[in-house]
């Protein structure tokens, strides 16, 4: 890999990881790599290096945009299931991907429009989930839900999410939703707290359309997107998921597999 020059994204108020970053911005240089803890450098950037939890992995991959760079993360953050690399194995790994032995996974995402009375309000691009959901107090919603036009159901629930492969260990999985392998393709559809307990995720194709609309006259009813951004949802509301045309490319770390993280992170036998 050609690597010229260098973002990299951290939470800069915590000091620890400042340091880090610091640290990290020095030993590229001695290297006669540019490196950059500015945001705008994401724009000429030929490798992203993130340094925190999956939070600050789901912004890196917002700030990137268009921009389908590799990605490197490293874990300073809790759980951690997109951020695979330690702190231990970071200088490493970082010699082995400027030596070219490096091996990237396409992660998909999905772009997310909100219509209002027939008119665009937002629009957002998600790598793990989207998320509806109601206030603390407030009643149940209902969320009718439509794939490639046809009816699926109205849920009445305390809200829905829709994630993707990467995101099936976050609030999915939180919701009771399955794990799907993070390089497949698909879309899953998963009630939180459904009022049917017949109502189940569904796991449904990469190309579908799902449109879901808001049938509560309630005011407090919100929509998330990878836990970080969102708005305020009014009923009759028009929401529409689809897979991205842009993909996230992780490096994959060279001596672990999705399995290994899997039973670190969940405490499989």
């Amino acid at each position: 890999m050609n690597v010229k020059s260098v973002v990299i994204v951290t939470k800069p108020k915590q000091a620890d990881v400042a340091r880090v970053a610091v640290e990290l911005t020095d030993w590229f240089k001695r290297k006669k790599i540019t490196a950059s803890l500015a945001p705008e450098s994401a724009a000429t950037a030929d490798l992203a290096v993130v340094v925190g939890g999956d939070g600050t992995l789901l912004a890196a991959a917002r700030l990137l945009g268009d921009r389908q760079i590799p990605i490197v993360a490293i874990n300073y953050g809790g759980l951690g299931f997109l951020t695979e690399v330690t702190l231990d194995e970071m200088y490493p790994a970082l010699e082995r991907i400027l030596s070219g032995d490096v091996a990237t996974e396409p992660r998909m995402m999905m772009d997310i429009r909100i219509a209002r009375r027939n008119t665009q309000v937002a629009g957002y691009r998600a790598l793990n989930d989207v998320v509806i959901n109601k206030g603390t107090l407030s009643r149940m919603i209902e969320l009718e839900t439509r794939v490639d036009g046809q009816y699926v159901s109205r849920f009445r629930a305390d809200g829905l999410v829709v994630a993707t492969p990467t995101g099936s260990t976050a609030y999915n999985l939180s919701a009771g939703g399955p794990i799907i392998f993070p390089t497949m393709s698909a879309m899953i559809v998963t009630p939180i707290c459904s009022h049917t307990l017949t109502n189940r995720p569904l796991v449904l194709s990469e190309d579908v359309k799902i449109e879901i609309m808001l049938r509560s006259a309630q005011n407090d009813v919100y929509v998330t997107v990878d836990g970080q951004v969102g708005l305020n949802l009014q009923m009759d509301d028009n929401l529409v998921v689809e897979k991205s045309s842009v993909a996230v490319s992780l490096v994959a770390p060279a001596d672990k597999n999705y399995f290994d993280v899997l039973r670190g992170k969940l405490k499989w036998g």
